[in-house]
């Protein structure tokens, strides 16, 4: 391996090393050499490793003066492997642990730590200089090193200190640890060559030490944190381990050097500021057991990721980046690959701000790790796959340009050289031919991140806002008398100045007095813009009332005017949506939450199927504890507006047909109820146990089913539909009891469970209504049992069930629940619908029925049309293809197969027991009047329309009617 120092006296020259390096090398060279003879260590003999050698000590003086200070480290490193091979995970530090065993006073702590940090950093930059390491190895490498040093020096002085005071503990007299907590790089283990460590020192609760005197926590562990800065800060003969830096603990220099939870949890719930959000996302407790550390990481999660989509950050991100940047044109940080334009803070800050507005929703982006979270920004769509990835390829070349100008003298520095010999030093360590390729390189990855930062940060509503245009802004700021002002709605499109005039004053100063100065700034920046795209709509003025009582609902949630000031696309879409439709209008009035779906156009009109559906449903419920109802109710609320919401918006934009709301809509509510009804199953075992009961010599589960009827059943959902359920289970036999601590009998589990489920989905809360539940329709009506077993289901519909409820069997199906008892109705249905019955009793008993509901429902107005109940409507196809279903079932198996009228009257077709013709007639008329009442329901109005209306459609499906229910001749009979 080595051979005498005397046979190396020139270095092997390394390919490509630019001319004005090579006496520099030449010199650093002999320095080393002359170092290792006098010590007489042996210098690496073989070829290619010695020109490696020369290679990184011409890159970095800090690596020259490490080994020629301490010859006998690189023979160390290479014959202990650490060198040549990439280190485990927990390897470094098992190493100091090693060495710091004999440790006894801070002074003896702080040389072992210094020597080690030295000669990992050589390990390290050796690894990272020779092209050995990829720079994720390096940054992790770096960042282990400070774990291991913080670790291994925090574990001594605080048994040193104990050993001194006593040893703190809680009220349950556990050992009390110092929490350090790394930021910044350390954090998220991206720590660079020669950076700072800022911490923050915490413990868990407040109290004493008792072993002489009485000495409070506070100061015992303040005096801790003052040791531990004391070994890593403190320069001494052999340097420091690391500069620390405490400013960001709360209150800055200010404040104290250490608190407890509690202190923490009050300072940043009532005191933190937007900068300390950015700053925590990559926090990490670096010491500390796993208990105390999930304590911590609970406590900052609510002032760190908020619950709702939090826009606001964008403009506090942009606000401190300016900040940045004015700093940097004062000091002529333009060649700074940190803080100048496209440099390092900008991809943080890109990354950060999906983190901040997303982070409170997206668990997946709550990761420290910069390149992790963009993955994740990519695979959820947030960033075009193409954008990520070249941000990360931006970023970690911006890294390898950080470390490669560090690791020259191990200083602190993001400035690009200026001399010659420098330039080419930085041009060689990266690759490159020459300063003037590698600035080629170094300027495109640049300005491929600033023209993505621009793209997420920059506001060009707020360039407009200062254009000379301001007539919006005067108006809306009251500045131009009321003639000026009506002059200007007028001429804008506004039918009825006067009233938007009165409507705007009104709505200034009713939420004007309960503003901070944020959300009024907020506010003033918004209203311009959004007058500006009202006076764009269709109408105007109904649109305009629209929003301000979504303005003034939201007023004092100022994230909310912040997402529409700093995403032109939202405002716009929020806009089209309250011109289109008043209920749209409602119900993002009432769950303002709704706003956080308008800014991506891709999701907000294409509606996800199932799958999608419930998988982002199921993510959203895994978050929650699992006993957090209020939670779990609010979250299946909220999913469901936002999913309601998406269909509506492709409905009014015409991007989906009219069967695809329904189906949507329907899909949306399964979904639901899946989940619902898996909440409250495990709701029943952890109370009360599995039900069973006993079959034959063994045991088994009964199962429980959600049978949907009517629109439900049918796939005929509308907005705001309620949903006809009957609940079923399929328990029978002896010992029908549940196994839990609380058994029940299994007829009483299930109607609780049922009970559970209801309460889920009908119960008020601050975020709506889930669905109105109706239960009319199961056995014996209101005041049958909650919940029939499939045997008592059956009976009644043989024996007791009316011809209505047998019409309503025709649009039921399992929605929701076990399998196996969901083929088990569908054979009763099936069975049921195939009963053989007299066609002149059965025309009888469907004709009253329709009758009776005509009377009691219909419209009975002069000029209008019912779409469901009046004669010629919904109501009267219904019943023919029930009718017809009744009628023929028994003969035509098939028949039963489908529940909804659509597929019902083509199977009917296909038997002839309908003409094409008529089936066409009644498809038609059903799909406009389904297309019509979709249209008034997002209307708000009435399924009523003026008479005038489907005259012609009317008439087919009243003829239909006429020859299929009450001509006694007709051939259908």
């Amino acid at each position: 391996m080595g051979q005498s120092v005397n046979d190396f006296t020139k270095p092997v020259m390394p390919r490509g090393l630019p001319d004005v390096l090579q006496g520099e090398l030449e010199s650093r060279w002999a320095s080393y050499l002359a170092a290792a003879q006098t010590a007489g260590v042996r210098v690496p003999g073989q070829v290619g490793f010695r020109q490696r050698l020369a290679s990184v000590l011409v890159q970095s003086e800090f690596v020259t003066r490490q080994l020629a200070g301490n010859p006998g480290m690189l023979p160390g490193l290479l014959d202990s492997g650490d060198l040549l091979a990439d280190s485990l995970p927990g390897e470094i530090q098992r190493r100091l642990e090693v060495l710091a065993t004999g440790c006894s006073t801070d002074q003896g702590l702080g040389r072992v730590l210094r020597d080690f940090r030295n000669r990992e950093m050589v390990r390290i930059a050796f690894r990272d200089l020779a092209g050995w390491a990829p720079v994720e190895e390096v940054l992790t490498d770096l960042s282990q090193l400070a774990d291991a040093c913080i670790r291994v020096a925090t574990a001594k002085l605080y048994a040193w200190h104990c050993a001194l005071h006593g040893t703190p503990k809680d009220r349950q007299g556990r050992s009390q640890p110092l929490i350090v907590i790394g930021m910044g790089k350390l954090g998220a283990a991206e720590l660079n060559f020669s950076s700072d460590i800022d911490l923050i020192f915490a413990y868990p609760e407040a109290g004493f030490v008792r072993k002489r005197g009485k000495l409070d926590l506070e100061s015992f562990f303040t005096a801790l944190g003052r040791r531990l800065i004391a070994v890593l800060g403190d320069t001494t003969a052999n340097g420091f381990v690391y500069r620390v830096d405490m400013r960001l603990r709360p209150f800055g220099d200010a404040g104290p050097l250490v608190m407890d939870f509690a202190m923490l949890e009050e300072y940043y719930q009532a005191q933190g500021r937007e900068w300390e959000r950015y700053a925590l996302i990559k926090a990490r407790a670096i010491t500390g057991d796993t208990d105390n550390i999930v304590r911590w990481e609970a406590l900052l999660a609510p002032f760190v990721y908020r619950r709702y989509l939090d826009f606001g950050s964008l403009g506090q991100l942009r606000d401190m980046k300016a900040m940045i940047m004015r700093e940097a044109a004062r000091h002529g940080l333009e060649r700074d690959i940190k803080l100048g334009p496209g440099g390092i803070r900008e991809v943080e800050f890109i990354v950060q701000a999906f983190q901040l507005i997303r982070g409170g929703r997206e668990p997946q982006l709550r990761e420290r790790g910069l390149l992790r979270v963009l993955q994740a920004l990519a695979d959820m769509d947030l960033l075009p796959d193409f954008a990520a990835r070249r941000l990360a390829g931006a970023y970690r070349f911006l890294r390898r340009v950080e470390n490669r100008l560090q690791a020259v003298a191990d200083q602190q520095t993001h400035r690009l050289p200026g001399t010659e010999a420098d330039r080419a030093r930085l041009a060689y360590s990266m690759g490159s031919n020459d300063w003037e390729a590698f600035s080629r390189e170094l300027d495109g990855h640049r300005q491929f991140v600033n023209e993505q930062f621009q793209q997420v940060f920059g506001a060009p509503q707020l360039e407009a806002e200062n254009s000379p245009d301001q007539r919006w802004a005067t108006l809306w700021q009251d500045t131009l008398s009321q003639e000026e002002a009506l002059a200007r709605l007028a001429e804008s499109g506004f039918a009825a100045p006067a009233e938007a005039w009165q409507r705007l004053q009104h709505t200034r100063q009713g939420i004007e007095p309960r503003l901070g100065q944020l959300g009024r700034r907020r506010l003033d920046r918004l209203m311009p813009l959004l007058l500006a795209a009202v006076s764009e709509a269709a109408d105007p003025d109904a649109t305009l009332g629209r929003l301000l009582l979504l303005i003034e609902t939201i007023a004092g949630r100022s994230a909310y005017l912040a997402l529409l000031v700093e995403h032109p696309l939202a405002l716009s879409q929020l806009v089209r949506l309250c011109d289109a439709s008043p209920w749209i209008a409602t119900q993002l009035t009432r769950h303002p939450i709704l706003l956080d779906e308008l800014p991506d156009p891709r999701t907000l009109y294409h509606p996800p199927g199932r799958e999608v559906l419930a998988q982002q449903l199921g993510q959203r419920l895994q978050q929650l504890e699992p006993d957090d109802l209020e939670q779990q109710m609010d979250v299946l609320r909220q999913f469901k507006q936002a999913a309601v919401l998406r269909v509506a918006a492709a409905d009014v934009a015409g991007a989906i047909p009219l069967t695809a709301v329904s189906d949507y809509l329907t899909v949306i509510a399964e979904v639901v109820l899946a989940q619902v009804l898996d909440l409250a199953w495990q709701y029943m075992l952890k109370r009360h146990g599995r039900p069973l009961c006993r079959a034959g010599r063994g045991q088994r589960q009964p199962g429980f089913t959600v049978i949907g009827y009517g629109k439900l059943g049918g796939l005929e959902l509308g907005y705001g539909s309620d949903l006809d359920l009957v609940f079923l289970h399929d328990s029978a036999g002896e010992e029908a009891r549940s196994d839990g601590k609380k058994p029940l009998d299994n007829a009483v589990y299930f109607a609780r469970l049922g009970q559970r489920v209801i309460h889920l989905l009908n119960t008020l809360t601050p975020s709506g209504m889930l669905y109105e539940v109706d239960m009319r329709l199961r056995p014996s009506g209101a005041s049958g049992l909650l919940v029939t077993s499939l045997e008592a289901f059956r009976q009644y519909q043989r024996q007791e069930a009316w011809t209505w409820e047998h019409q309503a069997l025709v649009r039921a199906r399992p929605v929701a629940g076990d399998a196996g008892l969901a083929e088990g109705f569908a054979r009763v249905r099936e069975d049921v619908l195939r009963i053989r019955r007299d066609a002149g009793r059965l025309r009888s008993e469907v004709r009253d029925m329709r009758e009776r509901m005509r009377a009691e429902l219909g419209s009975h107005k002069p000029g209008l049309f019912d779409l469901k109940q009046d004669r010629g409507g919904i109501a009267d196809i219904e019943f023919m293809v029930q009718y017809d279903i009744l009628r023929w079932a028994y003969e035509f198996p098939d028949l039963t197969r489908f529940s909804d009228n659509l597929r019902l009257l083509d199977a009917l077709a296909g038997h002839a027991l309908l003409s094409t013709e008529d089936a066409t007639i009644l498809g038609d008329a059903y799909r406009a009047y389904r297309k019509r009442g979709h249209q008034l329901a997002l209307q708000e109005s009435p399924a009523q329309v003026e008479d005038w209306e489907f005259v012609d459609t009317r008439q087919r499906v009243s003829a239909l009617w006429s020859r299929l229910m009450l001509d006694e001749l007709s051939k259908y009979k």
